[in-house]
């Protein structure tokens, strides 16, 4: 789910290909969180305890009438641009940064390439399959392997879902009928519906073929009233290689 959104031809073919499902994004959003307060964020500022070098700020911009305008990480700035409709048209530059998992980092690519085996009530992804390669010092090679991916939810709504939605990305997820016979599909759209979590995660356990727990990221969050995250305590630790990383994510949003 790295890039939820890579270009125009991929909306457009996405829109025209799919039209509208029953089991769409906001539905399920709706069914699982109920009445939300709508908030957007401002900016998300991540704080390493290891490293003041891989401290960084992601900041976000909004028009006049509500629609997301910039993000920028500090590096790169993404620019959104709509029609006279307020429907997203085009993205320049990176739009990584509205993807909930990134805020993890981690250490495998479960998000980009794996697949969704179990799906909890209300439809977040709780076990995923993906492919990693294991280096045998012995016979200098790599054997690719199965792992899996457990996620856990807090039982509050995911507080990235009105700022995706006043991106235009929720209305192009809206459109994705999961529904694999259908034809042509658009890969990079259709991985990022699968993965799109309703709740917030505040966990995930990786594990390799033999089902040992290699790899773990707990998140521990502070909400307000409205149940948005204001603050978090993230802790990554690596059981192969017996090394923990914390860091803080301070959360703001639009007055």
């Amino acid at each position: 789910m790295k890039k939820p959104i890579y270009s125009i031809s991929l909306l457009s073919a996405l829109i025209l290909t799919f039209g509208c499902s029953n089991d769409s994004v906001s539905e399920e959003f709706d069914d699982a969180n109920g009445d939300t307060e709508k908030k957007l964020i401002s900016s998300v500022a991540i704080i390493s305890a290891q490293d003041p070098q891989d401290d960084k700020t992601i900041s976000l911009s909004y028009t006049s009438d509500g629609s997301l305008n910039t993000i920028n990480n500090g590096i790169e700035t993404g620019i959104f641009t709509y029609n006279n409709d307020d429907e997203l048209t085009n993205i320049k530059g990176g739009s990584d940064n509205l993807n909930i998992f990134e805020l993890y980092e981690s250490p495998y690519n479960a998000f980009e390439t794996g697949k969704v085996l179990v799906y909890d009530d209300n439809g977040n992804p709780t076990k995923i399959e993906f492919y990693e390669e294991e280096y045998y010092i012995d016979s200098d090679s790599y054997v690719t392997k199965i792992y899996t991916a457990d996620v856990s939810y807090d039982d509050t709504h995911n507080p990235y879902f009105y700022t995706l939605e006043a991106a235009g990305i929720i209305e192009v997820l809206d459109g994705v009928r999961l529904n694999f016979g259908i034809q042509p599909q658009v890969p990079e759209i259709l991985k990022a519906r699968m993965f799109f979590p309703v709740n917030n995660p505040s966990q995930i356990i990786y594990k390799n073929e033999e089902g040992d727990v290699v790899y773990t990221i707990n998140a521990n969050y502070v909400y307000d009233n409205d149940n948005y995250p204001t603050s978090a305590k993230i802790t990554k630790v690596s059981i192969e290689h017996s090394e923990q990383h914390t860091y803080s994510t301070i959360f703001e949003y639009v007055n």
